[in-house]
């Protein structure tokens, strides 16, 4: 229903139509995230629409043209995942057509260091803060650090730090 949309009366509580996000994108792109976690049923019906180019809404019969780019994000590599029967391997092939492999932020330690300081300005902005930088200890705990939760944990990480501060410079106490 999320993807394709309902149409009302489909299902117990589709009190409405509903268009679904392929819909919503529909002569554009829709980006599609954790791709390699759908289920294998919703794997089907996006190879079917994609394959079509067509798709009918959930409880619907009509039939809606579809011009639309898809672009998925993984962060399973799906080769393996189709190789160990967890992804559709037809799928794979419609989605492998051009692949950008961007390395985990612990494998580009020379970016940490600008990734921390946007997320900085960042959280300074939606904090309405005014903290100026990291003292060097705290920059190094975080070029040393492994980031296991990459971007999503640095920026948490520094927005934390940003709440935590009074100071002009982020110290490791507010980490």
């Amino acid at each position: 229903s999320a993807l394709f949309g309902h149409v009302k009366g489909a299902y117990t509580g589709a009190l409405f139509d509903k268009d679904g996000y392929f819909e919503l994108a529909n002569t554009g792109t829709i980006f599609l995230d954790e791709i390699s976690n759908l289920s294998y049923e919703t794997q089907a019906a996006l190879l079917r629409v994609i394959q079509e180019r067509k798709f009918e809404k959930v409880g619907g019969t009509k039939q809606i043209d579809l011009d639309i780019r898809v672009i998925v994000a993984s962060n399973d590599s799906l080769q393996d995942a189709y190789q160990n029967g967890k992804f559709r391997e037809d799928l794979y092939h419609r989605f492998n057509e051009f692949t950008i492999n961007l390395p985990a932020l612990r494998n580009r330690k020379e970016d940490i260091p600008l990734f921390a300081d946007f997320f900085l300005q960042e959280s300074n902005r939606e904090l309405s803060k005014n903290v100026e930088g990291f003292e060097p200890e705290v920059t190094e705990r975080f070029i040393q650090y492994s980031w296991p939760g990459n971007l999503r944990e640095c920026r948490n990480v520094v927005r934390r730090a940003v709440l935590l501060t009074s100071a002009k410079l982020i110290s490791t106490q507010s980490l």
